[in-house]
């Protein structure tokens, strides 16, 4: 323990900072939190009128646009069922047997010919 009383225990001073008053810190008066306040009531209000106004959406889309998407988002689903359906070990088999299947034009050739 006396290697610890040699130890200075005033504030740590740093170069060009100057002196450090320990006061506390002033608050913000009032007058900034209402008005944030007021801010944030009357954005509320904006939104709500806004989207009352959004409810009124009229789809300008032509027929053939429509069932475009309603085709898109078929296809999309039966992707989405048809990776599903397979487990990781079916489709590690199924890569194996295209591999097998193909020439042994993709396979690496031999560095030297003498041998």
């Amino acid at each position: 323990m006396s290697e610890y009383n040699d130890s200075q225990k005033s504030a740590l001073k740093l170069k060009g900072i100057g002196i450090v008053s320990a006061g506390k810190k002033k608050k913000k008066k009032d007058k900034e939190s209402k008005h944030r306040l007021d801010q944030v009531v009357s954005s509320q209000k904006e939104k709500e009128e806004e989207e009352v106004k959004k409810k009124t959406y009229v789809d300008k889309r032509t027929p053939a646009q429509i069932a475009f998407d309603k085709m898109q988002e078929k296809r999309q689903m039966e992707r989405i069922l048809n990776k599903a359906s397979k487990t990781h070990k079916l489709r590690v088999e199924d890569f194996n047997r295209h591999l097998d299947n193909l020439t042994e034009h993709y396979d690496i050739p031999k560095v030297s010919w003498t041998k």
